[in-house]
């Protein structure tokens, strides 16, 4: 019986092979989701060695925040567009959390990382959640929560009204936008805690500053921010 299902896997195998996530050619035995050359070629910023990055200066003087980070670079017609896409409107949901779990890794070799006490990931509007079926960015946590040894807590930031498409709106307008979105449902349970914040893509960081604004409402917390890519 045993033979007789590996020789249906390899024949399935054969007709529907399973494609690499980021460069869609066939992955062999033994590799998952995204093909070994991808996993070392991808665009990594090294964005957790430098505290300083282009992520975190785009919160400068805007938000407090103690750690800020984006896993990938993200182009047009690239790798990380063609994961991102599966992942986020295609179903995949493994890619999202596997995308996690490389993200943890880097972050466990940032000094404090061992105090994030929760991560939040940006919610989606109940309309799109229903639409779509689940939260992206809520899969992304999933990832990082299994490497950085913390919760997801995914019903205390809430968005409290759907918002038009971010898509070629100005920095300003895309912050417009998003003003009075976002709400924090139970205070007390982030008093004094370390928040990580993720979503999938950081461009101006008007959703992101957005949501830190309600979270450093609560006394005491402190903020670090995640994210997949970021897109100039």
């Amino acid at each position: 019986m045993w033979l007789r299902n590996t020789y249906l896997a390899d024949f399935i195998a054969l007709i529907f092979p399973d494609l690499c996530a980021a460069c869609n050619g066939q992955l062999i035995k033994g590799e998952q989701v995204i093909c070994t050359h991808c996993r070392y070629d991808l665009p990594y910023t090294n964005f957790h060695q430098h505290k300083d990055n282009i992520v975190a200066r785009q919160f400068w003087g805007k938000l407090k925040v103690e750690h800020a980070y984006a896993l990938l670079y993200f182009t047009k017609g690239g790798k990380v567009q063609n994961m991102v896409h599966r992942f986020k409107y295609d179903g995949e949901k493994q890619i999202g959390v596997l995308l996690g779990n490389i993200a943890g890794e880097q972050l466990t070799t940032i000094h404090q990382t061992d105090t994030i006490d929760y991560i939040i990931p940006v919610p989606l509007h109940k309309s799109k959640l229903r639409k779509r079926g689940y939260n992206q960015s809520r899969l992304f946590a999933d990832g990082l929560a299994q490497k950085l040894n913390a919760l997801v807590e995914v019903d205390n930031l809430i968005r409290t009204m759907a918002t038009e498409t971010q898509t070629r709106k100005s920095r300003f307008a895309r912050f417009e936008n998003m003003q009075q979105v976002f709400a924090v449902a139970d205070a007390a349970k982030l008093i004094n805690k370390h928040v990580l914040l993720v979503d999938d893509i950081v461009t101006t960081g008007s959703t992101l500053e957005a949501c830190g604004i309600e979270l450093l409402k609560v006394p005491g917390l402190k903020l670090s921010i995640a994210t997949i890519a970021y897109a100039e």
